[in-house]
C-alpha cells in the first residue's frame, strides 16, 4: 500500500516527521508564506465574511493600486496639526483650537461652504489627533485594502460632511474641528459589516463589544467635554461623532462590496439610501433658508 500512495501524501508524512530536509526530497520546498501574504490573510479573516472570498482575496491581492486615501488624509491632518502647533506656539491634550483658521467650521461663517468639509484637517490637541489617526489607520487602511480607495473615500467624506451638517442643525453654537465624522463613518461601516455577518466571523460578539466600548468611551468624553468641563474658548461639538456614524452606517450599506451582493435591490439598501439622502437634503435646506441662524 505504501508504494501506491501519491507523492503529495508521502511528502506530507515525511515533512511531519521532519524527513524532508532538502529541495531534492520529492522535489519540493516547504516554506512559510512571506510577511505580506500573512498580513493579507489576517485582513481577509478580519474584514471578509465568506471563506471563499477570504481565500480569493488572500491569493490574489497585490496591493496594486495601493491604498493611498487613508495614508494621504492622515499625512494631511498630521501636517496641518504640526503647522498650527508651531504657529500657535504650544500644544496640550485638548488644545489650543485654531479659532481664526479659514478651515474651522464656525456657526457665524456658515456661508463659507468649504468649512463644511475642510474642518477635518484641524484638531483640538494631540489627544484628539492621536485617537482619530489611530482609528482611521487601524480600521480604515484594512477596509481600503479590501474595498478600494474610492469606496472608502466616499464613506469617509460622507461622514465628514454629515458631521458638519448635523452640527449646524442640532448643536448650533459650537465650533467644529477634527476628522471624527469621517473616523466614525469608518467605524460604523465596519460595525455594519460585523452586525450583518457576525455569525460567519470569528469572535463576532467580541468585535461588537469592542467597537461599542471604544466608540462609547470617546463619545462619552466628548459629551463631558461639551457640557461639564470648563472651556477656555468656544465649545467643540460631539454631534459630529453621531451623525458621522449614521453616515458611515448608511453609505457603508450602499457602497461596500460585502453589502452589494446581499442588499442590492433589497429593502435595506433602499432604506439606507433614503435615510442618508433625506437627512442631507434637510440639513442643506435648513442652512440655506436660515443663513443667519443662530
Amino acid at each position: 500500500m505504501t508504494g501506491k500512495r501519491t507523492r503529495s501524501f508521502k511528502c506530507a508524512v515525511h515533512h511531519r516527521d521532519r524527513e524532508v530536509c532538502s529541495e531534492n526530497d520529492f522535489h519540493i520546498l516547504v516554506q512559510e508564506p512571506p510577511v505580506f501574504r500573512r498580513m493579507v490573510r489576517i485582513i481577509a479573516d478580519e474584514f471578509l465574511t465568506e471563506e471563499r472570498d477570504r481565500k480569493y482575496y488572500a491569493d490574489h491581492y497585490t496591493c496594486c493600486p495601493p491604498p493611498l486615501f487613508i495614508v494621504f488624509i492622515t499625512l494631511i491632518e498630521l501636517g496641518f496639526f504640526t503647522y498650527y502647533t508651531v504657529a500657535m506656539g504650544g500644544v496640550n491634550p485638548s488644545g489650543p483650537v485654531p479659532i481664526d483658521s479659514v478651515f474651522i467650521y464656525r456657526p457665524d461663517k456658515r456661508l463659507e461652504v468649504w468649512r463644511f468639509l475642510f474642518y477635518m484637517v484641524l484638531h483640538a490637541g494631540w489627544l484628539h489627533l492621536l485617537f482619530n489617526l489611530l482609528v482611521q489607520v487601524l480600521v480604515g487602511l484594512p477596509l481600503e485594502m479590501v474595498h478600494g480607495s474610492l469606496r472608502i473615500g466616499v464613506v469617509y467624506m460622507a461622514g465628514v460632511l454629515a458631521g458638519s451638517l448635523g452640527t449646524s442643525v442640532f448643536d448650533t453654537e459650537v465650533y467644529l474641528v477634527g476628522a471624527s465624522g469621517g473616523v466614525y463613518a469608518l467605524l460604523a461601516a465596519h460595525l455594519a459589516n460585523v452586525l450583518l455577518n457576525y455569525n460567519n466571523m470569528e469572535f463576532g460578539i467580541v468585535r461588537l463589544i469592542g467597537i461599542f466600548v471604544v466608540a462609547s468611551a470617546d463619545v462619552g468624553f466628548a459629551v463631558y467635554d461639551r457640557y461639564a468641563a470648563e472651556q477656555p474658548g468656544p465649545s467643540v461639538s460631539y454631534v459630529a461623532h453621531l451623525t458621522g456614524a449614521l453616515a458611515g452606517l448608511t453609505i457603508g450599506l450602499l457602497v461596500l462590496k460585502n453589502f452589494e451582493q446581499k442588499l442590492h435591490e433589497q429593502l435595506m439598501w433602499w432604506v439606507a439610501l433614503g435615510v442618508y439622502a433625506a437627512c442631507t437634503i434637510f440639513a442643506i435646506l435648513f442652512n440655506v433658508f436660515n443663513p443667519g441662524y443662530p
